[in-house]
């Protein structure tokens, strides 16, 4: 599905990553850990294409295409769909008109926002005086909307209270697992994620496939998710960077 080899990124003349490979096989959930500031967001947005991130070596592989180069429109049509973690307000757009925008004409707004309860934000600018978690909920229709083969999730538990986490994190539970029905024709077995997890609380609604440790825009090691995160939690970021410098010596 998707494949990140030996990716190098810079943004001016500072390298943000450094020589990341890792993948995302078809109908696989992967989640990326990593302290703040490692480059995560970094690199999501470089395989969606955004901002000014200048891949200087390696390759983006999507279900064999090399989109390395490829203009953010065109990723996009070919099923990659990001969650921001920090998405701006869209004043004057109303959440209905992006619904139908993001889904081609293909959904009906009202019935999708049923199914996720958020019909009373249809006729209201998308983001604007929403909470954290109306945001993420937001996020996620127009998610459900566009109905990628690969979801990109930057930290869903960002900025969303205890009550909110719980629905945002049903409902990625059931846009992985096909639960929620979304437009087009992708079979539910094709989807795959790949979510950024500061704090791994996901972990209490997903099932990942496996883990993957990022610091200082450097892979360092991957491995079973939750044996990950209670290392991470016991022993912290450290404990993976000395286990990396261990193996490479």
């Amino acid at each position: 599905m998707l494949e990140i080899k030996n990716l190098t990124v810079q943004v001016g003349e500072r390298r943000v990553l450094n020589d990341v490979s890792m993948s995302v096989p078809s109908g696989a959930t992967c989640v990326l850990f990593g302290p703040n500031g490692s480059g995560k967001s970094t690199l999501l947005s470089t395989i969606m294409g955004l901002g000014s991130y200048k891949v200087v070596e390696g390759q983006i592989i999507l279900d064999g295409t090399d989109i390395t180069y490829m203009p953010i429109h065109e990723r996009a049509q070919l099923g990659i769909g990001l969650m921001s973690q920090r998405p701006p307000n869209l004043v004057g757009v109303q959440l209905r008109t992006m619904l139908k925008v993001t889904g081609h004409g293909k959904v009906d707004p009202a019935k999708l926002a049923g199914t996720l309860g958020m019909e009373r934000f249809l006729e209201r600018d998308v983001n604007v005086g929403f909470s954290g978690g109306e945001i993420k909920r937001s996020e996620l229709l127009q998610l459900a909307a566009q109905n990628p083969c690969i979801y990109l999730l930057d930290e869903p538990e960002s900025g969303v209270d205890l009550q909110s986490i719980e629905k945002v994190g049903t409902m990625i539970h059931e846009l992985i697992t096909g639960g929620i029905a979304c437009a087009g024709k992708r079979e539910r077995e094709g989807k795959s994620a790949l979510i950024i997890t500061h704090t791994g609380q996901i972990l209490d609604y997903i099932e990942a496939d496996r883990g993957y440790v990022m610091c200082d825009g450097t892979m360092y090691c991957s491995g079973n998710p939750r044996e990950l995160l209670r290392e991470i939690r016991t022993k912290g970021y450290e404990e993976c960077i000395q286990c990396r410098l261990v193996k490479m010596n």
